[in-house]
């Protein structure tokens, strides 16, 4: 069963390759940044003067090396306690974070981050994220997990730190990874949650990218059905790495504080729907210690957006830093507030759907052996005849309609999962589908334009197929494998109306 996965894999990789000079698909994070070298990641990071720079060195999960870095404030140990508030501990609180998706994404990419919390008296720990067992087709959570309480680990160890008040900070993806992180240790203090998902990642990014063409203008059975359909071919395909995590019982094993933090013009994560799953998961698992805060203007990141979330600005929210400082400070004095929700209502045009596993008859080997059908249908009547002209045994066709078939077939199928893949590729937050027109792009409407003429000219060849059988000489040479030509032609047709049908291309 792994063989067509693999074939599959590799059809994913060339199509990827064919659109490589687009944007990629915005996923459940930023867009993964190149490896930072193992000589430039300090120099890649600048440092203020009012903080301090620690390097160290850690093990990752199955004892992978790490690097990271620790900022810290460079005067005192910590910031002096609010009136009322009980020191927890010798040192100040330290904050470990957590990336977002990308392979081997380098510690610079949380910078802005890590510099306004260490403003707010806080240890920071930024860390080059592995490359090593993560990739477009693999990655594990756990995993993660695990790196990010190797880094819990380093900065509880380090000087000035207090080791009963150091958390983790997770975004995007790693707002599924940081509640596993909890969930295993006591060591975490506390956890942020930004941007972060309360539903299965497949779910998420089949949203992101639906969201993404909604607001190109797009609707209709390329956003409702192709898209999602795609998406889970992809997983089941095993192209799509952790589709169907489910965040909720491991956020219901969270008994440490947690501040949940969105943009209002989040567009990649639902923002309307995922607080209160987070909130759901965290009170089945009796914790209602926990505060959600919704910034304006502000986008995935919790950065600033002057567009409604398409630009992400350098600058953090307004009061996103010292909500963390002022949260964090709370915490680790013992002082966790209760459940509460404050900030504007974020801005959620439409609503996620479940991107549930494929029945049998859409999975990924069906969908692989529908393509190998229609490759050898729709392309061996072209080939036949080419072969037959060079050999000088050209025939008179038993109808012009079975060329058209065999054309607007493989056209229809072929152009089909490339346009898919570059929808996907290219979607997310602001997706570029092309020319709209009836909220349908040009190529689409192209490609069901091709569709519906595959089917007339099905109809066409089948009645002249029909037609044409009492007339034939078995005994005239060739004519047996001209049957067997036109019938393999007229099986490719008749299994394309289904398979148009599954995909939208039949459907107005």
């Amino acid at each position: 069963m792994r063989r067509p996965f693999q074939i599959l894999r590799a059809a994913a990789v060339t199509l990827c390759l064919l659109t490589a000079a687009t944007p990629a698909s915005a996923s459940a994070g930023p867009s993964p940044s190149p490896p930072a070298s193992t000589t430039g990641a300090e120099a890649a990071l600048a440092v203020p003067s009012d903080l301090t720079a620690k390097e160290v060195d850690f093990r990752g999960s199955g004892g992978l090396a790490m690097r990271g870095t620790v900022l810290s404030p460079a005067e005192g140990p910590a910031k002096a306690p609010a009136e009322g508030r009980a020191k927890r501990g010798p040192g100040r609180p330290g904050i470990v974070l957590v990336h977002g998706s990308g392979a081997g994404v380098p510690r610079a990419k949380l910078r802005e981050e890590a510099v306004a919390f260490a403003r707010q008296g806080l240890s920071v720990l930024i860390y080059d994220k592995r490359s090593e067992g993560y990739s477009l087709f693999r990655r594990s959570y756990s995993q993660l997990a695990d790196d990010a309480l190797g880094a819990v680990a380093a900065l509880r160890s380090q000087p000035g730190v207090d080791p009963a008040g150091v958390g983790v900070w997770g975004f995007s993806e790693g707002g599924w990874v940081a509640p596993i992180a909890a969930s295993r240790s006591a060591e975490v203090a506390f956890v942020v949650l930004v941007g972060a998902n309360g539903m299965p990642p497949l779910r998420q990014q089949t949203w992101a990218v639906a969201a993404g063409l909604r607001k190109a203008g797009v609707s209709g059975p390329l956003v409702e059905r192709a898209e999602p359909a795609m998406y889970r071919l992809i997983a089941d395909g095993g192209m799509f790495p952790e589709p169907y995590h489910d965040p909720g019982p491991v956020l219901a094993a969270v008994r440490q504080p947690v501040l949940g933090i969105w943009g209002v013009h989040d567009l990649l994560t639902p923002p309307q729907e995922n607080p209160p799953l987070v909130a759901r998961a965290l009170e089945e698992g009796g914790n209602r210690r926990y505060a959600f805060h919704f910034f304006p203007d502000a986008d995935h990141a919790a950065h600033r957006t002057p567009d409604g979330g398409v630009t992400r600005l350098p600058e953090l929210a307004p009061g996103y830093a010292d909500l963390v400082g002022s949260w964090v400070g709370d915490v680790t004095a013992g002082r966790a507030p209760a459940a509460r929700t404050s900030g504007p209502a974020p801005v959620q045009d439409s609503v996620s759907v479940p991107a549930e596993p494929p029945a049998w008859w859409e999975s990924a080997p069906v969908q692989l052996a529908a393509l190998v059908l229609f490759t050898v249908a729709f392309a061996a009547y072209p080939l036949v005849a080419l072969v037959r002209r060079l050999r000088g045994r050209s025939r008179r066709p038993v109808t012009r309609a079975a060329r058209l078939l065999a054309a607007t077939g493989a056209a229809t199928v072929l152009g089909s999962f490339i346009y898919l893949f570059y929808v996907l590729m290219t979607g997310g937050k602001l997706a570029a589908p092309g020319p709209v027109a009836a909220g349908r792009p040009l190529i689409w409407l192209a490609l069901q334009a091709l569709a519906v003429t595959c089917v007339a000219a099905t109809v066409l060849t089948a009645s002249a197929w029909y037609r044409s059988r009492g007339s034939a000489d078995p005994a005239r040479p060739g004519e047996r494998g001209e049957r067997v030509r036109l019938g393999l032609l007229l099986a490719g047709g008749v299994a394309f109306v289904p398979w148009a049908l599954y995909w939208g291309l039949l459907l107005p």
